[in-house]
This record gives C-alpha cells, sequence and structure tokens, in this order.
C-alpha cells in the first residue's frame, strides 16, 4: 500500500504548466472570437445555455488499455463481445460439451447492458436523494425543504411486483408503487434537508445525516421507526443559537459511509471528514481536508479501510492514509484534474480506482498509483481554474475557459451529460457481473449515460420516455405516443449487482416530486425497432468498419460472425471449439 500511496513525481511545474506560447488541445485559444472575456458577470453571454463537451465517438487509447489490463474483469469476454460474439445460446451450448465446464457469471452478463427507457415505479411527493442497490434490498432517501418529510424506505427487491394503488390512497408513509415497501424509518428531524443514507453491508443497520447538523444517526432496519442512536462528529455538543446559525460546534455533513465490516462510517461536511468507530463509540479521525465543502467522501477498498477519499467543491480530491496521519496531517496525494466543484465520489472497492462527477460537465476516472504530490498540489491551489461566478444549481453553464486543469492526472475523461440543478452521482458497474467495465451517471437533462471505459457511449436511457406506473417493467416497451413535457432531473442511479436492471431517482419539474424508474435489458423482441431497422444498423456498423480500414479478407471465421448478427437473440448457431476457449 506504501507505494500504491506514493506521488512522489519529480515533474517540472513550470513544464507542466507551458508558457503562454504553448497550444494544448485542452485549453481553449484565448484569441478565438467565440471564447468570452474573463470579465465577472459579462462572461454569462448565454447565460440560459449548458456548453457541455461532445463524447468520445471511437475508442480511446487509455481506456481500450485498460479493458484489457485485467484489473476490470475478464478480458475473453471483451474481446469477443467486441467480434459481436454475442449468441448466448451457442455459449452455453459449447459450455454443456465441455467435460467439465467452467461457467463465470461475468462472461455472460459483462456485454449485457440496461437498454430501456424504464417504467416507473414508485411516485413520491418529495425529493429522491438516494437510491442504492444493496444485497437484494433498495434503499431510499426522500426528503422535503416544504415538510417535514424526512422518510426512508427500503425495498425488497426478491419479492414479486404488486399492483400499485390509486394515487387517492397515497400517504407519507405509504407511496404509490409496485414494489414491496419492506421497512418505513422517519428519520430524526433536522434543519432543511437530509443529505445522505447508507445501508451497512448486512443491511441490517442504515446511517443518515443532515445537512445543518454535525450529529448523523444509525438505526436498525430489522422493524419500522426502529430507535435512531445519534453519532456525533463535533468536537464538544453543539450550542444552537437559532435555525440558521449552527453555533460552535455544530457543522452540516453531505455524505456518509459504511466501511467494508461495518464497524465505522466515514463522514464529510464543511471542509473536513470524519470517521467514527462504531464498536468504540467515539469518533477516531478528523481532517481539514479541503478549503471548501466535502460533498462527498468514500472508503478506497472493501478489506482494509485505511485508504480515504474525499472530493470538494474546492475541485480536487484528496487520498488520506490514516496509518500516516499522525506523523502528518496531509494528504498521500492529490487528484487533479477538475475545474469546477465535485458532486460525488465512488470508488471500485479495490484500492486503485475511483471514479467523479465534477461541475465541469465531465466524469473522470482516477488511479490512486497516479496521483499529484501535495507538494505539487500547494504550488497551484491558488489559483483559479474554473469559470468566474458560476453557480451549478441553476441550468446554465458557459464555455469554460479552461478544458482540464494543467495538472490534470486522471485516467480517462468521459463527457455527454449535464452536471447541474444538484449534487448528481456517478458510479461503476457491478464487479460481480461485469467486472466494474462501465460507468454510468445520472444527468440534468432526464437522462441516464452509460460510458464503456474506453470513453464511448454505450447507452443513453432517456426518463422523458419512461412508461407510467401501469406498465410491466419486464414487458414490450411500447412508445409513448408522446413524450412528457415536464423535464427530470435524473440525481442517482444503481445498477443491480445480480441483474441487469438500473434504477433511476429523477425530479420531477413540472411538480414537487420524483419517480423512481426500473430500467431493464431488453432483447430485439421487445423493443420498439423492428427488423429493419436493426437490419440497417447492421449495414452501418458494417460501412464505418471498412471506412475505418478493418482487414477485408473473407475467412470463413468473418462470415460466420456476420452471419451471427442476422439471428435474432437467442437463436442457435454452431461455432467453432476455438472461438469458445477461455482467454
Amino acid at each position: 500500500m506504501a507505494n500504491l500511496l506514493s506521488a512522489d513525481h519529480d515533474l517540472d511545474l513550470e513544464g507542466e504548466l507551458g508558457t503562454d506560447d504553448e497550444e494544448d488541445a485542452d485549453y481553449l485559444n484565448e484569441d478565438e472570437d467565440e471564447v468570452m472575456e474573463d470579465d465577472g458577470d459579462e462572461y454569462y453571454a448565454t447565460p440560459r445555455t449548458v456548453f457541455t463537451y461532445p463524447p468520445a465517438t471511437t475508442p480511446q487509447a487509455a481506456g481500450v488499455h485498460l479493458i484489457k489490463s485485467g484489473e476490470f474483469g475478464r478480458v475473453g469476454p471483451k474481446i469477443k463481445a467486441r467480434k459481436n460474439n454475442r449468441n448466448l445460446a451457442a455459449v452455453f451450448n459449447n459450455r454443456l460439451t465441455n467435460p467439465h465446464p467452467v461457467v463465470y457469471k461475468e462472461d455472460h452478463a459483462a456485454n449485457i447492458v440496461p437498454n430501456s427507457n424504464g417504467v416507473i415505479v414508485a411516485n413520491y411527493d418529495a425529493n429522491i436523494y438516494t437510491a442504492q442497490y444493496s444485497n437484494g434490498k433498495i434503499l431510499i432517501l426522500t426528503c422535503s425543504s416544504l415538510t417535514p418529510n424526512f422518510r426512508l424506505h427500503i425495498y425488497d427487491t426478491t419479492a414479486p411486483p404488486q399492483r400499485a394503488m390509486s394515487r387517492a390512497d397515497v400517504t407519507q408513509d405509504q407511496p404509490q408503487t409496485t414494489m414491496n415497501l419492506n421497512r418505513r424509518i422517519q428519520g430524526q428531524h433536522g434543519r432543511w434537508t437530509i443529505t445522505d443514507a447508507n445501508l451497512s453491508p448486512d443491511n441490517d443497520r442504515c446511517a443518515l445525516i443532515h445537512l445543518k447538523t454535525s450529529t448523523a444517526y444509525m438505526c436498525s432496519t430489522k422493524e419500522d421507526n426502529p430507535v435512531q442512536v445519534p453519532i456525533p462528529f463535533h468536537d464538544s455538543p453543539g450550542v444552537h443559537y437559532g435555525f440558521w446559525d449552527s453555533g460552535p460546534g455544530s457543522f452540516g455533513l453531505f455524505s456518509c459511509r459504511f466501511s467494508a465490516d461495518g464497524n465505522e462510517v466515514i463522514a464529510g461536511g464543511r471542509g473536513y471528514i470524519y470517521v467514527y468507530d462504531l464498536l468504540a463509540n467515539r469518533r477516531s479521525v478528523k481532517i481539514l481536508a479541503h478549503a471548501d465543502d466535502v460533498n462527498s467522501c468514500c472508503w478506497a477498498d472493501t478489506s482494509s479501510g485505511n485508504v480515504l477519499v474525499s472530493a470538494s467543491d474546492d475541485s480536487y480530491l484528496k487520498v488520506w492514509d490514516r496509518r500516516s496521519l499522525g506523523s502528518s496531517p496531509k494528504p498521500s496525494g492529490v487528484l487533479v484534474g477538475h475545474t469546477e466543484g465535485i458532486t460525488y465520489v465512488s470508488a471500485k472497492g479495490d484500492g486503485r480506482y475511483v471514479v467523479s462527477n465534477g461541475k465541469d460537465q465531465a466524469m473522470r476516472l482516477w488511479d490512486l498509483r497516479k496521483m499529484r504530490s501535495n507538494g505539487e498540489y500547494e504550488r497551484t491551489a491558488h489559483i483559479e481554474y474554473g469559470v468566474p461566478n458560476f453557480d451549478y444549481r441553476y441550468p446554465s453553464y458557459p464555455r469554460p475557459r479552461y478544458k482540464a486543469h494543467p495538472l490534470d492526472c486522471s485516467v480517462m475523461t468521459y463527457r455527454g451529460h449535464s452536471v447541474l440543478m444538484t449534487l448528481i452521482r456517478c458510479h461503476f458497474s457491478p464487479t460481480e457481473t461485469t467486472g466494474g467495465q462501465y460507468l454510468y451517471s445520472g444527468s440534468a437533462d432526464g437522462r441516464i449515460h452509460i460510458w464503456s471505459l474506453d470513453g464511448t457511449l454505450v447507452q443513453v436511457l432517456d426518463r422523458t420516455k419512461t412508461l407510467p406506473i401501469q406498465a410491466d417493467p419486464s414487458g414490450v416497451e411500447y412508445s409513448r405516443t408522446a413524450s412528457r413535457n415536464n423535464a427530470s432531473c435524473v440525481r442517482d442511479v444503481s445498477w443491480s449487482p445480480e441483474q441487469p436492471v438500473i434504477i433511476s431517482a429523477a425530479w420531477e419539474s413540472s411538480r414537487h416530486g420524483s419517480t423512481l424508474a426500473r430500467h431493464e435489458w431488453k432483447g430485439l423482441s421487445k423493443m420498439t425497432n423492428s427488423l429493419q431497422d436493426w437490419e440497417e444498423k447492421r449495414r452501418q456498423e458494417q460501412a464505418e468498419t471498412a471506412e475505418g480500414g478493418s482487414s477485408t479478407r473473407r475467412s470463413s471465421r468473418i462470415q460466420q460472425q456476420r452471419l451471427r448478427r442476422l439471428l435474432m437473440p437467442g437463436m442457435y448457431f454452431s461455432v467453432d471449439d476455438d472461438d469458445d476457449e477461455e482467454m
């Protein structure tokens, strides 16, 4: 781990930043007419526009290297998928002919990505702040600033769906839903809003935090409305002078996560990150980590719990090794690349890779072995690279001055989504079924974006085309007669670790409320495209492949692969034995 957290890069900072005469593709040319002057409010020449860089249309070399590295699951299925060898019936048939077949779930599920616009499975009159899959459960946190509606609902995803009740019968304790509501938990009434909640690894406990109080609460999930145990993160009991005045010793929290063993909780707030030892019943770590709010924090790995990652509105992610904090309260390294504040950070769980969403409308993938040293960070920490006076809470983002920080050390950058309105979250796809080879995020434009590691968009799911709650999530995805006029903001998304299903939590603009939708993977027989549409898509893909200079040799192997594309999903097609070899 010591080698992992070493970030001693003997770099010449002046060489990294470059000179005024140098041109860099990552930065905008200030001589161009379309670049606005950095002149305060005048920078907002078109205040209601959202500037976004388009996503990559071709695989990026760094991402392809990650796919082939073996650190994101088995390599064999990924190579076969690029050859369009996705006939599951043929794969299983060849497995059965082997004397001792070895079946890996990832071999068959890694390339099955949720592709439907979804069906609403729950309607809420309050905003959903988090929606998380956790070992057969779904945790839903709802909150409203208009009413004291600090509620958590836990659904059992293993139970069959039920008939949705009418809107007239809906109450605060019983939302309109087709899922099995397993537990109802009334959160402690705080000030303004509950900002985050998290289930323990065994699903037996839940932790939740408030925006304007330094005390988190933990409760059991085995009964409705259980007793809630306070977890104080402040130095001394907070002195409250009024509703808006937190008083000394009290502060707001934005993020919390259980450790992998469930014995500790990490939380982040007003520039600090904390760790609370539940067994010893005391706070064990307090770090002044950032110059601005810590919007998100997490554990880097699922084994030791020694490495912490914090993400802040100061645009930086910092990595902390608890074993060295006693000798030096400085980070082991800094992840530099975003130019605006960071809304969320999520770890792959292997102690190496994390992904973050930034208000600069970019999602970045990081390798902790390639982070900047704290010395490099301190030499540029005083320089602002973001848009002046930018406020992400409004649906506007002008053309930035910089595409990335000059000391950008991210491995990959993913674009195309909109990170506005709220702290939108991003995640790795499940390791159990996909090897973590996809990244996905919500978006303020009402869509769910799913990227491959190589930077290309795999799927874009449109919540404006989501079917009503009366529809069957596993049935045919028929087309709506007209899209809903109201726009949605997808704050959180979660991919099931057991099956190719995503749930998404979207805030609705036409009313004060939100919806939870279920997006499944559906084959050709349940999609709205006709067979002619898929045939035309196949022709276009072949034309693009030919233009890209690929080989045109007419071997029997190539002919078999082309014939497979003509078959309906699930149809059997015999393949050579060597096609099914493990790689």
